[in-house]
């Protein structure tokens, strides 16, 4: 046990210094191996299985739709895309009370369910719409919690990355939960399952984020005043906005709902995505070759991170579970008080803080392994379980001073906006997250309804 823990301990540590989370998994794991095999009390042989472990990983189905998401995603960032969505949106609601609030907040949501890539949305988001909020008067918090959160939408919304990897994970976990418990038969949570889980959640909580920016408006109109004076929100067609928003819509539409339809799996889906999303592209201009070349550098870079970080997860996985850690963390979590509830809210805490300095694909891999055989086996609903770690890690990705979606706006806001600007700014939509994961938690159904309505579930 002490072992495991030295493992833990260390591999944050080094994180901490600011190694690389790939090479630190799987370095230090084989580090303390090797010290453990000296000393007795690890068995070398399971090192073993290491290159089976690794295959699985290169063989894996589910997997391969992570990088045609992120070519989605890659893409549409390059493209005219989101800029177009904003200039009509903005043009479209200018009048309102809010009106620019609101439509960063729709475009968020579309660029959420197109790339699901939370660093290009912040960013983009960023680039475009903050210097124009600041312009019409906008109070400089308000407009940076607005942008943070929508740009955070990606975690929840789908299709998401996050969902994608994260269903994975938790349909290895669900399947050994039973099996531990003596079920040979076990039931499979998928992808799309999860999909169709995070849908409502995610909606409520962009409903949440609207009502607050309504709310405020009508308060407080001198922080998010009207564009009245606007002369070009006059001048906008329905043709106009329909050229605008269909094709985005279609895009977002084609793809999940044939994965929630059973048509298509989301690897088949997920690659459906990337050929739409360069005809998307090729709307707004030639898609040219330093552009495509572009394009896959960046995704051929993205992904490798995303497996590189997966194979030093299961190198971690295999060196902790060999000194005893899967013994360990059940103890714990069946020793503390309060049961079930006090294990759930053990664990989200735990994973709200590791969102501070760890990225969800790390916390994916590394801890949802971990803990979360033991919860299932608690008798938690696996799709419940997944929509509330995909909110939690949203929530860690708003929360000063460490939250990755802060640092992301504060790379490409004016020096006009001071950082505590951003942070007071991000206050009511963590306290909003919070409330989504209280509503989610004494209603689960709000995350198992749909899945059951469509899969049987």
């Amino acid at each position: 046990m002490t072992w495991a823990l030295t493992l833990f301990g260390l591999v944050v540590l080094v994180l901490m210094a600011g190694y690389p989370v790939a090479f630190t998994l799987a370095g230090v794991s084989l580090l303390v191996a090797a010290v453990a095999t000296a000393a007795g009390v690890f068995d070398p042989a399971l090192l073993l299985t290491l290159p089976s472990r690794v295959f699985g990983i290169m063989t894996n189905d589910i997997l391969i739709a992570a990088p045609l998401f992120i070519f989605m995603g890659v893409t549409l960032q390059r493209s005219r895309v989101a800029e177009d969505l904003l200039d009509t949106m903005s043009r479209l609601c200018g009048a309102l009370p809010g009106g620019l609030g609101l439509s960063v907040m729709v475009v968020g949501v579309l660029l959420a369910a197109s790339t699901g890539i939370v660093g290009a949305t912040v960013v983009t988001l960023g680039l475009l719409a903050l210097p124009s909020m600041l312009q019409r008067g906008y109070d400089p918090p308000v407009a940076c919690g607005a942008i943070c959160a929508s740009g955070t939408l990606g975690q929840i919304i789908p299709p998401s990355i996050v969902l994608v990897l994260l269903g994975d994970v938790m349909s290895s976990a669900f399947q050994k939960a039973q099996l531990d418990m003596g079920i040979f038969s076990p039931q499979t949570v998928s992808v799309a399952d999860l999909f169709a889980g995070a849908m409502l959640p995610g909606l409520a909580l962009v409903g949440l984020y609207v009502a607050y920016l309504l709310f405020t408006a009508w308060r407080n109109p001198e922080r998010l005043p009207s564009g009245s004076q606007d002369s070009k929100t006059h001048e906008l067609s329905v043709s106009e906005v329909l050229g605008v928003l269909v094709a985005p819509l279609a895009l977002i539409v084609t793809v999940l709902g044939a994965i929630l339809a059973g048509f298509a799996t989301p690897t088949e889906a997920a690659s459906l995505g990337a050929v739409g999303s360069l005809l998307l592209a090729r709307r707004e201009g030639p898609v040219t070759l330093d552009m495509l070349r572009g394009i896959t550098r960046d995704t051929a870079r993205v992904t490798s991170m995303v497996f590189m970080v997966l194979i030093g997860a299961s190198i971690f996985s295999l060196v902790f579970r060999g000194l005893g850690g899967d013994d360990l963390v059940h103890e714990w979590l069946s020793n503390l008080p309060g049961g079930v509830i006090g294990a759930m809210v053990a664990v989200m805490l735990l994973m709200f803080l590791l969102g501070f300095v760890l990225d969800f694909i790390e916390i994916t891999y590394v801890v949802v392994p971990l803990v979360g055989p033991v919860l299932l086996m608690m008798g938690l609903d696996p799709i419940w379980l997944g929509v509330m770690i995909a909110i939690n890690l949203q929530t860690s990705f708003l929360t000063p001073p460490f939250g990755f979606a802060l640092f992301y706006l504060r790379g490409v806001a004016p020096d006009t906006v001071a950082t505590v600007q951003i942070y007071r700014g991000v206050m009511p939509f963590i306290a909003l997250q919070v409330l989504m994961l209280a509503i989610l938690a004494l209603w689960p159904e709000l995350a198992t309804w749909l899945p059951q309505q469509i899969f049987g579930y």
